[in-house]
């Protein structure tokens, strides 16, 4: 017996009438991320550890004329992540990018720092997707895109507490879409490359360093910022309907090159 054939999806990166929390919004990834949702009819809810820190890209988001909220979230407490972040009305996407990184020799490593680094990129990470999925499994559904990185694939020198916790977003993102994809709550992650941002732009001030970087890069180029939008408005969008648990790795072809 034949099937009858499924209609055709509504296939947009068109965001109108959305509503999507980008986590870490005030500079850098999360900040252009939060641009693309709203140039894509988004409107945006933004975290932070203040709302000061949110204003410039508050601001920039006012001109393009979406609605946003602004929420200061201390990423590394689980108690006013559930108060303030499970308190919103429906979420129907989740950007959970916020992240910190200090470079540090692995021998000098203390218990301040590991706790530091993988408290707000993974166990706050993880405790941001709680709040919000609670919302998005009574309302139909949503999408959650998660950041992870490059070292969440290789090891990386100085960068030992911040690799464990993105090599864990990746075993959270397949666990959670295994979990909640029943739920209609699709659980993704983009890794990216090297892309200049407060966190990096310390190795991006030697130019020998850049040099080397861009030689190991099939491209021929370290990423822009406008590189990662396709990517998470895809994972997000309706065009993504049956991918899950998934990780889109932007680097320029960086990891497949020996």
């Amino acid at each position: 017996m034949t099937e009858e054939p499924l209609a055709p999806p509504d296939v947009t990166f068109r965001f109108d009438g959305k509503r999507v929390l980008v986590t870490g919004a005030s500079r850098g990834i999360g900040q252009a991320l939060a641009l693309a949702f709203g140039r894509s009819g988004a409107d945006l809810i933004l975290t932070a550890r203040t709302v000061e820190a949110l204003e410039p890209t508050a601001a920039a988001l006012g001109e393009i004329g979406c609605g946003v909220q602004c929420v200061a979230v201390d990423q590394r407490d689980v108690g006013e992540i559930r108060a303030k972040l499970g308190a919103l009305a429906k979420v129907d996407a989740l950007i959970n990018n916020a992240g910190v990184e200090e470079v540090r020799d692995a021998l000098e490593i203390d218990e301040a720092l590991w706790d530091k680094i993988v408290d707000t990129n993974l166990k706050g990470a993880f405790f941001v997707a709680q709040a919000v999925a609670s919302g998005m499994a009574g309302e139909g559904g949503g999408a959650i895109v998660n950041l992870a990185s490059l070292t969440s694939y290789v090891g990386v020198p100085t960068a030992v507490p911040y690799g464990a916790s993105k090599t864990g977003i990746l075993g959270m993102t397949r666990a959670l879409a295994a979990e909640w994809a029943s739920k209609g709550i699709r659980v993704n992650a983009i890794a990216p490359g090297y892309f200049r941002t407060d966190l990096t732009d310390q190795f991006y001030r030697d130019a020998a360093w850049v040099e080397a970087m861009t030689a190991r890069v099939p491209m021929g180029r370290l990423g822009r910022l406008d590189d990662l939008t396709g990517a998470a408005m895809f994972l997000a969008s309706s065009a993504s309907a049956y991918i899950a648990g998934q990780c889109m790795v932007i680097d320029g072809g960086f990891l497949a090159k020996i």
